[in-house]
C-alpha cells in the first residue's frame, strides 16, 4: 500500500509541456507529433502484474519537436519493484514496459485534413534503446532496436489508430532475448456533452487492444524450445480528461488470450498520467 500511495503522489507531480501528446491512448501506438519548436516533458506511473509478483515504475519522457512532423524523444526510468521474470511487452510507442533507456525519432509521414476537425494521419517510430540491469530473468540482456508505423483517424466525436511494431534484441554473453512482434488497436469516443468549451470538462474514452507474439530466447548460444514468453492479446479501457491546462489519463489492460509454457501468467497492466500544457 505505502508503495501504491508513493507512486500515485508522484504520478500528480509530473508535468507535461506541449499541446499535440497526451491526447491519445496508453498503451497503443498513436500517431501525434509535437510542433515545431515544441518541448514536452512527462511522466508516468506504470504498473504490470503477474502470478507471482508486481512491478512498480515512473518513466519520464523528453520530446522536442524538430519540425511540425519530427519528433525526438528519450526516456528514463525509475525502478521501484522490478519483476524477476518479467514479460516481454512495451508499454506503449514511447514507453518501454521495462528498464530499459530508450532515444527514439518519430516521423509523422503522412497526414490529411479532409473535413472541419476530421484527419487521417501515419507516423513511422524507430528507436534505440539500453537495458539497466545485467540479466532478464536468467538471460544476459542486451541493447534493443525498436520499429513500428502507425495510422490514425480523429474527428471530434471518434477516433482510432492501428499499428504494428517490432523490436529486435542483440546478442549478450551468448545470450540473446527472443525478438517482439506486436499489434495494437484503439478505438476512442468523445460524448457529445463533453465538446463544450473551457472551463467545461472534456472526456475521451477508448478500448485498446494489443497483440504480442514474442519469440523464444537464447541461452548460452542455444535456442530455448520451451520458452515462448506468453503469446497474449490484452484488452482494457483508458481515460483522458482535459480541463483547461490539465489532463489526466488512465487505464488498464487484462489478458483476452495467452499461451504461457514458461513463466506465470500476466494479470493486468496499470498506467496513469497527469499533465500541464503550456
Amino acid at each position: 500500500m505505502k508503495k501504491i500511495l508513493f507512486i500515485a503522489l508522484l504520478g500528480l507531480l509530473s508535468i507535461s509541456k506541449g499541446k499535440a501528446q497526451g491526447h491519445g491512448p496508453l498503451f497503443g501506438l498513436q500517431t501525434p507529433t509535437l510542433a515545431k519548436g515544441g518541448v514536452d516533458f512527462n511522466a508516468a506511473v506504470m504498473s504490470l502484474a503477474t502470478e507471482d509478483n508486481q512491478s512498480f515504475m515512473l518513466r519520464y519522457i523528453w520530446s522536442y519537436g524538430v519540425t511540425e512532423d519530427l519528433q525526438l524523444n528519450i526516456t528514463t526510468p525509475t525502478m521501484i519493484n522490478r519483476l524477476s521474470d518479467p514479460p516481454r511487452t512495451r508499454g506503449n510507442s514511447n514507453m518501454p514496459a521495462n528498464g530499459d533507456i530508450e532515444a527514439s525519432v518519430w516521423y509523422r509521414f503522412f497526414s490529411s485534413a479532409f473535413s472541419v476537425g476530421k484527419r487521417f494521419e501515419s507516423t513511422a517510430v524507430l528507436s534505440f534503446s539500453t537495458p539497466t540491469e545485467k540479466t532478464r530473468g536468467q538471460t544476459n540482456v542486451s541493447n534493443s532496436i525498436h520499429g513500428a508505423i502507425s495510422t490514425g483517424y480523429a474527428s471530434r466525436t471518434w477516433y482510432a489508430w492501428v499499428g504494428g511494431g517490432y523490436q529486435y534484441y542483440f546478442e549478450e554473453a551468448g545470450d540473446q532475448l527472443g525478438d517482439l512482434p506486436y499489434a495494437s488497436l484503439v478505438v476512442g469516443y468523445r460524448p457529445n456533452i463533453f465538446m463544450g468549451d473551457y472551463p467545461k470538462p472534456d472526456w475521451r474514452i477508448f478500448v485498446e487492444s494489443l497483440a504480442e507474439f514474442p519469440g523464444s530466447n537464447t541461452f548460452e548460444g542455444q535456442l530455448s524450445p520451451t520458452d515462448q514468453r506468453g503469446k497474449k492479446v490484452m484488452l482494457g479501457p483508458s481515460f483522458l480528461g482535459l480541463y483547461g491546462a490539465w489532463g489526466i489519463s488512465f487505464g488498464a489492460l487484462f489478458p483476452a488470450y495467452q499461451n504461457v509454457n514458461e513463466g506465470p501468467k500476466e494479470k493486468y497492466r496499470l498506467s496513469m498520467n497527469i499533465s500541464y500544457w503550456l
